[in-house]
């Protein structure tokens, strides 16, 4: 063996390199033309999901008579059948696209896209809308807007959100066990008369208003902290060895470090924030979820009619969530949402100034990216 060939650099598998990236929800370091390579059949998984939906609404169309869900009080049979589709389709969505995902073919995956797209086609064709052009066009646009998504790259950061949640699952019980006194707190104000009271007579819209005012506070706290975390590691992208044995098992593996790595551009700057942010905020909001649902547990238990009647001043409506109506009162879920915020607000500020929280769950995500960084500066120095 020469010399030359000695001193070859290694070679990597750039689809492979690829596909790491965009697994790791950090498109902004492919080009534009690395993110719109094989897009129809990356796009799968998210037609697949697509096609379950038109499936659940084509189903609840053809039990009820209508595609919208309406749940009485009474055991009739489009209650169930609301309630069923109400049930799977999530699970159902999230089943079907992550099935889509693990074919490990181009050529397979394409065709399952293929097939989405005609399911989704038929069932709109079936749902009794006489009006072919309309199907064909709205269905055209769906499937078009899905593509766009997954070539700007935010098909693998949202995918990538999803894995990020299901592993975090574990961690979450315990961020929850030291949230706890936040429960203790909203206790109080779920028995007050004046949050039922607002509760009753605010609108929905104001609702959503108020809680999306609240969650923007919270993200505000978590971003103020999480950047000055994170604001060191983009500075210096100088390898680790932490960061090196990172990278064991990957593409890029068997690369050299480039002597002078580029610095971050603004795009991947603000994709890496967005990694850190949207693992922190998945914790917290699953905590607040948590506590949803205990209050909503509560609330079976404690609310009867006489007292759900004045605490609500006769306001004893059912709620509509997403055009579907649904047997709770109206007031009752604007509650769940206020505490649900409020919970959110709470544990967000507690995070930013726990050391033990940071030790415990940022430190690692940090490094991790820090990984990711080193990653990126080989494969830019290959791709030059």
């Amino acid at each position: 063996m020469t010399s030359g060939e000695s001193n070859a650099p290694p070679t990597v598998d750039r689809v492979a390199a690829e596909n790491w990236f965009l697994k790791k929800g950090v498109p902004s370091v492919l080009t534009r033309r690395e993110r719109w390579r094989r897009v129809w059949s990356r796009s799968a998984p998210a037609l697949a999901g697509v096609a379950a939906l038109q499936i659940a609404v084509l189903a609840l169309t053809l039990g009820t008579g209508s595609p919208e869900i309406h749940i009485d009080t009474t055991a009739s049979t489009r209650s169930w059948v609301g309630i069923v589709v109400l049930v799977v389709t999530v699970p159902a969505m999230a089943l079907t696209g992550y099935a889509v995902s693990r074919l490990a073919s181009d050529r397979t995956r394409r065709h399952a896209a293929g097939a989405s797209v005609l399911v989704v086609l038929a069932a709109g064709l079936f749902d009794g809308n006489t009006n072919v052009v309309d199907d064909v066009v709205s269905t055209a646009l769906l499937v078009g807007f899905v593509v766009l998504l997954t070539g700007l790259g935010v098909g693998s950061v949202l995918a990538w959100a999803i894995r990020l949640t299901a592993s975090h699952l574990a961690s979450i019980a315990t961020l929850a066990a030291r949230a706890l006194p936040v429960v203790l707190l909203t206790v109080l104000v779920f028995f007050n008369g004046a949050i039922w009271g607002m509760a009753s007579t605010i609108g929905r819209d104001r609702m959503w208003l108020i809680v999306g005012f609240m969650s923007l506070i919270a993200v505000a706290f978590l971003l103020t902290g999480l950047w000055e975390r994170v604001k060191p590691m983009l500075a210096q992208s100088e390898t680790t060895e932490a960061s090196a044995a990172g990278l064991a098992g990957t593409p890029l593996e068997s690369m050299p470090d480039p002597p002078d790595p580029p610095p971050l551009r603004r795009g991947e700057r603000i994709n890496v924030l967005f990694v850190v942010a949207a693992s922190q905020v998945t914790q917290v909001l699953a905590v607040a979820v948590a506590t949803t649902l205990i209050f909503l547990g509560l609330a079976l238990l404690v609310l009867s009619p006489p007292l759900l009647d004045e605490w609500t001043r006769h306001n004893t409506g059912n709620a509509v969530i997403l055009d579907a109506t649904i047997p709770l009162p109206q007031a009752l879920v604007h509650v769940l949402m206020f505490l649900g915020a409020l919970t959110f607000m709470y544990v967000s500020a507690r995070a930013v100034g726990d050391g033990e929280y940071r030790t415990e769950f940022l430190d690692p995500l940090v490094e991790d990216l820090r990984t990711t960084v080193t990653a990126r500066n080989r494969y830019r120095s290959h791709g030059d």
